[in-house]
């Protein structure tokens, strides 16, 4: 397609045919050049092309080598998801990708620590060489694998994040064991891991019961697509305070819009909106639930995921939004608890300090 931008540049749709058939030739010096001319395309080409073709690009991920830029294929997949490819379609490659390279990345790890040294490299493509090669045991092109995942990990982020933030289904079917994994390399503090360890921790349709220590009443909730405790306070004050259930003063209408599902563009000026803690968020055993963290933190007593709302020990204040813009928070409250059930459910608290 000639756009008046870019005269030269090809139609999306016919780079990644021609992707598509060198890769099914294993024509490495034809998959370079049209692996160049998707990137180039995808930067020019319209929403509802990119839309059409990110499941084929997503299919093509697999076929990449580990040594090849596979991670940056699943980055223009994930892009053609943003501009509206079926996330779904697109999530099964993608995962396996990001699940693929986690694994390398933690072997890495224990290889380079087995060699006695503690300190692991920062992950940067700078560090691969032919000593740090040689460091790892096995075959050259083992470690070199081992090592492109290890300074790589960042760029498959955005794709996961692009599946994982659109699809419940995704989320629920493709996950197993990934958000350990992602835990686990996170913990050795070498790769920012955040977004990708709280995506793979987000709850959908998830009972959770508040028990609301000054008052002694409890309530039944479903939450689902709450990215992180801040998101969920708001919602909380908003549904228990807002709803005429616990006293206190609730939320702003717009700090709740962005919270659930309005469109959130983070260059907007809300005038200084914020919103303003209501609750100390704590587990049954005292432990405080940060607000930092995410509603996974929550600890599953019989079969629910219990909260006590304690009195706040000192004021919060949070800026609106959601920690991801682009999925959508639910929240809703089922019934209240008789003072009997509340009670019962008080039994596995520790009593307050």
């Amino acid at each position: 397609m000639i756009t008046a931008d870019n005269p030269q540049a090809p139609s999306l749709t016919a780079a990644v045919a021609d992707l598509e058939q060198a890769v099914a030739a294993r024509d490495g010096a034809r998959t370079e050049e049209a692996f160049g001319a998707v990137w180039h395309a995808l930067q020019h080409a319209p929403a509802d092309e990119g839309a059409r073709v990110g499941p084929q690009l997503a299919a093509l991920v697999p076929d990449f080598p580990a040594t090849a830029p596979r991670a940056m294929l699943a980055l223009m997949a994930g892009a053609c998801v943003e501009r509206g490819a079926d996330p779904l379609a697109c999530a099964e490659p993608i995962l396996t990708g990001v699940r693929e390279a986690v694994a390398d990345a933690l072997e890495f790890a224990r290889r380079w620590q087995s060699t006695g040294e503690d300190d692991l490299p920062e992950a940067d493509d700078a560090i691969i060489d032919e000593p740090l090669l040689s460091r790892l045991s096995g075959t050259r092109a083992e470690a070199l694998r081992l090592a492109l995942a290890w300074t790589s990990i960042d760029q498959w982020q955005p794709p996961a994040l692009a599946v994982l933030c659109r699809s419940p289904q995704a989320r629920r079917e493709l996950t197993e064991q990934l958000a350990e994994w992602v835990d686990q390399l996170w913990s050795l503090e070498r790769h920012d891991l955040k977004c990708l360890a709280y995506a793979l921790e987000i709850l959908d349709d998830e009972p959770l019961v508040v028990l609301h220590r000054p008052s002694g009443a409890g309530f039944e909730l479903r939450i689902g697509g709450i990215g992180d405790n801040f998101q969920l306070h708001t919602l909380l004050a908003h549904v228990l305070i807002g709803g005429g259930h616990l006293p206190g003063e609730a939320p702003a209408a717009e700090a709740v819009g962005l919270a659930l599902d309005q469109k959130f563009d983070p260059a907007a000026d809300f005038g200084g909106l914020v919103a303003y803690g209501a609750f100390n968020l704590a587990a049954p055993d005292g432990e405080w639930i940060w607000n930092e963290g995410k509603p996974s933190d929550i600890p599953v007593v019989e079969n629910r995921r219990l909260l006590v709302l304690d009195q706040q020990p000192y004021e919060r204040s949070w800026n609106v939004g959601r920690f991801f813009p682009m999925l959508e928070g639910s929240i809703s409250l089922t019934r209240v608890l008789s003072a009997e059930e509340a009670q019962a459910w008080f039994r596995h608290v520790r009593p307050g300090r």
